[in-house]
């Protein structure tokens, strides 16, 4: 027998401005300007964004150029209606802005700036209406009434900055200079959890055309000297690195044997998960929205790697930014300093740069931002320092690994272990040589620091002239596939100079005789390597290195300890013996080409320019407004604490 009970069909109900958002995108008299009456209901309901993406987005670029009477007073009404301050239609004009300008500019139009310009305001009214639009976002960002209301207005001044990017839009952001509205939601109390967004809208601005005319943001930058909303943004900075570098950890935890998980989760800041007693390894969360199970390294760093642009253009134009990177030190002293979560987090980049072009972008950026602190021989001296020892944790995800360092280290040690790690894991046919370059060039400066102020540095140094000597020995073996690429005799250049220069000096930053001979020993092992690394690139032809140098040591200590092989009667000597040679081959060693290394300029660097980067910096903001515009926009903090 049926059932007398039957399932009705579940209604569905539609929000009322649903209907609304229909009735302006699919009215057949698109011309016809709407009532008075639609727009004061329109203001007065929640919008509801499926319901506009669902108007705009099966639109192709042509259908919507020919709604452009809708889309104009669509922007126009909305930008009247947040100057005008009555709430809530200001709030509700923020919202509707912010998912109708995403689903706009994120259309492929033939003509992007022109067409976009049509479609909003038309090339009449534009300046008006966007000068208009630019002063309201300012007002609301430095004076809203509410936090909720300034971050939206930040929110869709973010949107538009990444959507019309290569647009003349954002000559209006010029124009009107938001720099002290941002700054104050920065520094205030209540904004102290939502730094991210403005502080990326900042770097997106100071990115804008600045190689084509003084960009104010810049100038902004450069005086800059509020040292509590510098140090909020360091912060900020730290935050961002942490979870960008839990993604790598989700997928792979490499945390070196012997490191307690609770104590590394607590000292980055994560005590809530780090509980008692002994647990499973579970990984700190993830910036990643979703599974990251589903995700693979290529697929990282996470959008919100944004941040690092504006972090580079605060270090190149802010000496105080970068005296408070690499100085700032957390309250809680178990949560990571940001300098340290910095240099962690590029490890990651660095040990996975061959993945992507957007690993090695953002590494490579990360590099430029630790050149210009090298340069800086105060801030050298706080690498140095014991004041700034700290923890850092140091990607392990695939062989060859370093030595695991335990407990707080020198901040210098850890740059040349991330360094050494970048050119021992990036080693392609293709070789990224603008990468390599970068790294050399890291390490050549902090040579040459220690070198002038007689720092003698504890360290792993036999780790690093394996890994130089690889490098020679790669480039030696596919010669036929690397010589004709751009830049590669630079490489060359530098590469065989670095080692030339710690032979020189290395007794000015080696802490003992040991760790100097085995510089000597490791190139009588490479002989043969450095003789086919000259012929193959034809090194011996330029006089911009000093390759012959390097031979003719290779050569002398070779002949003794062929000499002393055959005195004593052994087939190979002991490590001991050769040692022994080594100290005494001092004495008769030609010295002609070795001393004075620092006087012959094998230390030279030239000082960071940035217009020398232009290409690379403009591919760079590029990237990042692609990748910012991934973002999705929530309501909670962004990144400071954990949801």
């Amino acid at each position: 027998m049926a059932s007398p009970l039957t399932q009705d069909a579940r209604l569905s109900f539609q929000p009322k401005i649903v209907s609304l958002y229909e009735s302006l995108f699919k009215d057949e008299d698109e011309e016809a300007e709407k009532s008075e009456g639609f727009w004061t209901e329109f203001f007065l309901l929640k919008p509801h964004a499926p319901g506009l993406v669902a108007q705009i987005a099966p639109l192709s670029p042509d259908d919507l150029l020919h709604l452009q009477p809708v889309t104009r007073q669509l922007f126009e009404r909305n930008v009247a209606a947040f100057k005008a301050g009555h709430s809530p239609q200001d709030e509700v004009a923020l919202d509707t802005l912010q998912v109708f300008l995403r689903e706009v500019l994120k259309k492929r139009f033939t003509n992007f700036s022109s067409d976009v310009i049509s479609l909003l305001t038309g090339l009449n009214n534009v300046d008006a209406v966007f000068t208009d639009f630019v002063a309201g976002l300012e007002g609301y960002i430095r004076n809203g009434r509410s936090v909720v209301i300034r971050r939206k207005a930040i929110q869709v001044a973010l949107g538009i900055a990444c959507g019309a990017f290569q647009t003349g839009l954002l000559s209006y952001f010029t124009h009107r200079d938001l720099f002290p509205a941002i700054m104050k939601f920065i520094n205030d109390a209540d904004t102290a959890n939502l730094t991210y967004e403005p502080f990326v809208l900042l770097g997106i601005l100071a990115n804008y055309n600045k190689f084509e005319f003084q960009n104010p943001y810049q100038l902004r930058l450069d005086d800059f000297v509020n040292e509590a909303a510098i140090k909020r943004i360091i912060h900020e900075v730290g935050m961002t690195c942490i979870l960008c570098r839990a993604d790598y950890v989700a997928i792979q935890d490499d945390l070196p044997e012997g490191w307690s998980l609770n104590t590394m989760l607590s000292y980055v800041g994560l005590t809530i998960l780090a509980g008692s007693g002994s647990k499973s390894r579970t990984p700190p969360p993830s910036a990643v929205n979703g599974d990251v199970s589903k995700l693979n390294f290529a697929d990282f760093p996470n959008a919100r790697a944004a941040i690092l642009l504006a972090t580079y253009d605060f270090a190149n134009a802010n000496k105080l930014f970068c005296h408070n990177f690499v100085n700032y030190q957390e309250n809680d002293p178990k949560v990571e300093p940001p300098i340290c979560a910095y240099l962690s987090f590029t490890s990651y980049l660095l040990h996975h740069a061959h993945r992507s072009d957007r690993s090695t972008l953002y590494a490579r950026l990360n590099l430029l931002v630790l050149r210009i602190i090298l340069e800086d021989q105060a801030l050298c001296k706080r690498l140095v320092s014991d004041e700034t020892k700290g923890f850092v944790r140091l990607c392990r995800q695939k062989p060859p690994h370093l030595p695991v360092v335990r407990g707080k280290r020198i901040l210098l040690t850890a740059l040349l272990d991330m360094v050494t790690d970048g050119l021992n894991h990036n080693l392609r046919k293709k070789l990224d040589v603008e990468l390599y370059i970068s790294l050399v060039g890291v390490l050549m400066r902090s040579i040459s620091f220690l070198i002038k102020t007689r720092t003698r540095l504890s360290y792993h140094w036999s780790e690093l002239w394996r890994c130089i000597l690889t490098l020679i020995r790669f480039m030696a073996s596919y010669s036929a596939d690397l010589k004709d690429l751009p830049r590669l005799p630079t490489l060359l250049d530098m590469v065989v100079n670095l080692i030339a220069l710690s032979l020189s000096a290395g007794d000015a930053f080696l802490p003992g005789a040991s760790e100097y001979d085995d510089i000597f020993y490791k190139l009588v092992e490479a002989g043969d390597v450095l003789v086919k690394f000259r012929d193959s690139y034809d090194l011996a032809k330029r006089p911009s290195n000093s390759i012959v140098t390097l031979i003719s040591v290779s050569e002398h200590y070779y002949q003794l300890i062929e000499e002393n092989r055959g005195k004593s009667g052994r087939k190979n000597l002991t490590p001991q013996q050769v040692a022994e040679v080594i100290k005494s081959g001092y004495e008769t060693l030609n010295m002609d080409g070795l001393e004075g290394g620092v006087e012959r300029g094998l230390d030279r660097w030239e000082r960071y320019r940035e217009s020398d980067e232009r290409t690379f910096l403009k591919k760079v903001a590029r990237m990042v407004v692609e990748d910012e515009k991934a973002v999705e926009v929530g309501e909670g903090p962004v990144v400071a604490g954990v949801r």
